[in-house]
């Protein structure tokens, strides 16, 4: 009897109290999408076997409160695997299309704040299996004592895959065996990429000249088929050559038109020409005619390496390379130096002077100077020397040295670069050599530029001017401190002027910047410097810049606003304002600033402190409202109701700082849809103050499958309400059914109930509902809506439009139940189970529906237990029966296409329970009985909730009782100690047990 009065007692209040649940991160991996295989291997790894270009869904089932932050991250991929480089903020990864690069282990890091973060990975594998490439390779050996020479060829087949593949060789359409051919071998080389198997014919004979194929399998993994590879071997079979039309360099000038023939001069069977190129692809002008390569028209940016390559897949493929160059220049510069071995920086007679003159250009060695003085060429003589490449100078660099200069060495210089016989325009620079005409530059900073103060975001002006000097050299500007760069993001920043312009100035461009003389347009001397520093000016930057502040409103508050930097230092002024109302003043030069509040004094406080570049502020909200409450998202699964397909919902919570504030006396609960309020109350705690970590729940019932609310909670103090936090619960079926108190699935949640696709049917079954139900849909077949004759309700069905064909099955499999037999006081017995379900099968193409019982053994057993074919009426129907299995089973749905597409099957709401099935009016009676003689008192609560509750103690107690005598992980459980009057109680009491247990 103690089962009978530990259900009897079972009372739950609406609202419970229990142990702290502060707790942190707990996390387990499960997988959705289309996994051809979950297993775990030697080392307990778990291992998620996914095909190349389906679907990877996993999701982080995540425990703990204040709920976990979950983080997934990804190692051992492909070092090109982007995603190793990110991490998704999602309780779901889901990535479509996956791709062989991106499986790996995936770490799902689920973190709350408390304790140690929980991680858990999973191992993903993809399998893919490419076509395989078969390459030929020939070898002659000459014999020199005989008349004649050996050939020998090797068939070279490579594949990637993974699993890796077995290879299968045949010659026409006949498997070739090493063993029964003495004159081929097989085998696989060394040091290759891929996998590899080689077929070597020795000493080729008559009849090896034939057609090949390479066939590779994975044995059919994730239904992967095999795949093959041709080639047809004959005694003129001989590898690619090829020609071009060009040299190996082509230098053209911009604006021509460039045109590559790639002539194939041998080859057997006949080889396929492509083109690419490197650096990058071909440019999109680029055409391609049959051989040819065009490029119209071609700039700077075609210029690269364009590669012809032959393929026949005998031996090499044959490659050929064009360097194409597009002649460009730009940017002429010239230099000055003075005698360098008499340490000078000004022109004088009797010393030596160069001038240096240097053009970018592509290419670079084929650029042409030319010197002219007063308008006539340079010629190499004792006093002027031509220099074609200058040593000490930048590659590409021409100079002309003056030796020991004379008065009528004083002129004009020209310096002129061009390409010879190209249409690229010629640049020429000029200089002035004089005694007068030349001489250092000087560089200055104007008075107060030294410093420049600028408000952020304002403009700032560095000006680093070339006061003397001729001729005038560009200024070039830097930062002094090393590794930062200037505001450009560059290095060296160029000016002409020495005037460096900088706009929205931040302060991290606070510091000492650098101007130099640049050593090219001028004297190469020397490098003459200037510094300028560079202050931001920012208003003050506070701590905090917003607190929320919550108090008993009888305590006194003080409020601290601290100054962690100024720029200027020197703060102004400092005031306190409640309200936007000014109440008082603060010492300004303090770096902690303090205001003392008296009881009740909420409101909306500032403290606003200056300097001269602006004012920063500190704002507090200080008031008695409490915190939010803090939802509890480890709430079991929704309760199920039969009567009237509804559902009750345990909401939990708990109260964050509890006790900061006034003591909270209730909540007020509201229950929205669509905008609209359903239900809405207050529920009183009765002069119970909660705790911190303490769980507090109520029961919210009366709501429809399979319909998502959201639901509204805000605290009560005795002078005020806290603010609404809202959230959606919804109804979803348990992914780890079944269990005793499980029931009914009604396909609702995406995981159906842990029921899964036979992969070894020909289709699919469909979840679908009326919301998703195909406008154009076949008329006169399959249900408007589910079961309940919701539009949002879901339910499983095959559809039977094209493109399927009579016969064809579907097959839709249930999780699978561990039982063993059970001895009782009469001995052995099996365990019944209840098979119950909704079945619709309307339309005059309507095929078969068939219910198995499969019982795992080796091979799985299957066995029809229901069928039904043909149409049957235009609503739901139920149908239920008993099973008894000999051990661990699946029930296997089977939908049979019939005749046309009017053949749409569909089923809802499936049941398994342990016990035989129930007459409907018996399990009314029963029902109504046993409920209502565990219903406790009335406490003026609603009676729905009370039911809820109860249902849900109820269904714990049998849980616990269930799993401890039906668990198939032990041996045959057995009532010893009874006598014999006693057993017959005892099973008596065995029976009316299980009787309540199954109501629930």
């Amino acid at each position: 009897m103690e089962l009978f009065w530990i259900l009897f007692f079972i009372s739950v209040q609406p609202l419970v109290r229990g142990q702290g649940v502060y707790a942190p991160a707990n996390a387990q991996i499960a997988h959705s999408g289309a996994a051809c295989n979950v297993k775990d291997d030697n080392i307990s790894e778990r291992i998620y076997t996914i095909r190349e270009g389906d679907t990877l869904e996993l999701r982080c089932i995540v425990k703990g409160h204040p709920r976990p932050q979950v983080r997934w991250t990804k190692t051992a991929g492909s070092a090109s695997d982007k995603f190793q480089e990110t991490s998704i903020y999602n309780e779901t990864l889901r990535i479509d299309g996956i791709q062989r690069v991106q499986g790996g282990r995936y770490y799902c890091k689920a973190d709350n704040g408390v304790g140690v973060a929980a991680i858990k990975s999973i191992r993903v594998d993809v399998q893919y299996l490419d076509v395989p490439v078969l390459t030929v390779h020939q070898t002659i050996g000459d014999i020199r004592a005989g008349f004649y020479h050996e050939k020998t060829v090797f068939l070279r087949c490579t594949v990637n895959s993974n699993p890796p593949a077995r290879f299968i060789w045949k010659r026409g359409n006949r498997t070739i065996e090493q063993s029964k051919d003495n004159g081929v071998d097989i085998y696989e080389p060394l040091y290759t990429q891929g996998e590899t198997k080689v077929l070597k014919l020795k000493n080729l004979r008559q009849k090896d000249f034939a057609a090949y194929t390479c066939q590779v399998s994975v044995r059919n993994v994730c239904n992967i088929e095999d795949k093959s590879v041709r080639f047809i071997l004959t005694n003129a079979t001989s590898p690619p050559m090829i020609r071009l039309s060009v040299n190996d360099t082509v230098v053209v000038d911009p604006g021509q038109d460039v045109v590559i023939t790639c002539e194939v001069t041998a080859g057997y069977p006949s080889p396929n020409v492509t083109w690419s190129r490197y650096p990058g692809p071909l440019p999109l002008s680029a055409q391609v005619k049959g051989m040819t390569l065009i490029l119209r028209a071609v700039t700077p940016g075609d210029a690269g390496f364009y590669n012809c390559s032959a393929v026949n897949n005998v031996g090499n493929p044959a490659r050929k390379n064009v360097n194409l160059v597009v002649r460009t220049m730009k940017n002429l510069t010239f230099q000055i130096t003075p005698d360098s071995n008499k340490d000078s920086e000004t022109i004088q007679m009797g010393r030596d002077l160069k001038l240096s003159c240097h053009v970018d250009a592509t290419p670079q060695d084929k650029v042409n100077y030319t010197w002219y003085k007063n308008g006539a060429p340079v010629f190499n003589t004792d006093s002027l020397i031509l220099l074609r490449s200058d040593p000490d100078m930048a590659p590409g660099t021409s100079s002309l040295e003056i030796v020991d200069m004379k008065f009528r060495d004083l002129a004009a210089y020209s310096c002129v670069a061009n390409f010879p016989g190209s249409r690229v325009p010629e640049l020429r620079v000029d200089i002035n050599i004089s005694q007068n005409g030349v001489y250092p530059p000087v560089l200055s900073v104007p008075p107060r530029g030294q410093t420049v103060n600028v408000r952020e975001g304002g403009i700032a002006d560095l000006v680093c001017l070339v006061v003397d000097g001729k001729p005038r050299p560009p200024v070039l500007w830097s930062r002094t401190e090393k590794d930062l760069l200037m505001p450009s993001g560059k290095t060296v920043e160029e000016t002409p002027d020495g005037r460096l312009s900088l706009r929205n100035v931040s302060r991290d461009m606070m510091g000492l910047y650098r101007c130099q003389t640049a050593p090219y347009n001028g004297l190469n001397i020397k490098r003459r410097e200037a510094l300028v520093q560079l202050n931001v000016q920012y208003p003050p930057i506070l701590d905090p810049v917003f607190q929320d502040v919550r108090t008993r409103s009888t305590l006194e508050v003080i409020l601290r606003c601290t100054v962690m930097r100024s720029s200027p230092p020197l703060t102004t002024d400092a005031r306190w304002f409640r309200n936007g109302k000014f109440i008082q003043m603060s010492m300004p030069d303090l770096k902690e600033h303090t205001l003392k509040l008296g009881p009740t004094s909420n409101g909306t406080y500032e403290c606003r402190v200056s300097n001269s570049a602006g004012t920063s502020t500190c704002r507090f909200n200080v008031s008695a409202k409490p915190y939010n409450a803090e939802f509890y998202f480890d709430t079991p699964n929704p309760v199920r109701i039969l009567k009237g397909n509804n559902y009750s919902y345990n909401l939990q919570w708990t109260q964050r700082e509890p006790q900061a504030t006034d003591k909270i006396i209730g909540y007020w609960l509201s229950v929205q849809k669509n905008g609209k309020i359903l239900q809405s109350k207050q529920i009183d705690l009765r002069g119970i103050e909660p705790e911190k970590g303490v769980l507090l729940s109520n029961t919210i019932s009366d709501l429809k499958i399979p319909l998502t609310y959201e639901v509204r909670l805000a605290p009560i103090t005795t002078f005020t309400a806290g603010d609404y936090v809202s959230r959606i619960i919804q109804y979803s079926e348990p992914y780890t059914y079944p269990r005793s108190s499980d029931h009914v699935c009604g396909f609702e949640d995406e995981r159906i109930c842990g029921f899964s696709q036979d992969r070894s049917d020909v289709f699919d079954w469909t979840r679908s509902n009326y919301l998703m139900q195909n406008p154009k849909r076949s008329a006169n077949t399959g249900p408007e809506t589910d079961r309940s004759g919701t539009m949002e309700g879901y339910y499983m069905y095959i559809e039977a439009s094209r493109p399927r064909s009579m016969g064809d099955k579907a097959r839709l499999l249930s999780p699978l139940f561990n039982v063993s037999s059970v001895k009782g006081p009469k001995g052995s017995r099996r365990v019944p189970y209840c098979v119950s379900f909704y079945y619709h099968m309307k339309g005059k193409h309507i095929g078969t529906l068939n219910v198995l019982l499969r019982v795992s053994s080796t091979p799985p057993v299957d066995s029809v237990v229901w069928t039904k074919s043909g149409h049957q009426d235009t609503d739901w129907k139920k149908a239920a029966f008993d099973i008894s299995p000999s051990g661990p089973f699946q029930i296997v749905f089977e939908g049979i296409r019939g005749q046309g597409f009017e053949g749409d099957i569909a089923i809802d709401d499936v049941s398994i329970t342990i016990g035989k099935c129930k007459q409907e009016n018996t399990v009314a009676n029963a029902g109504g009985s046993v409920k209502n003689s565990l219903k406790p008192a009335s406490t003026g609560d609603d009676d729905s909730n009370m039911d809820s509750d109860t249902d849900i103690a109820t269904e714990k107690v049998c849980d616990e009782a269930l799993l401890r005598l039906f668990n198939s992980d032990t041996e045959e459980k057995d009532f010893n100690g009874f006598s014999a009057q006693e057993e017959d109680e005892s099973e008596l009491l065995f029976l009316v047990g299980w009787q309540v247990c199954f109501i629930y």
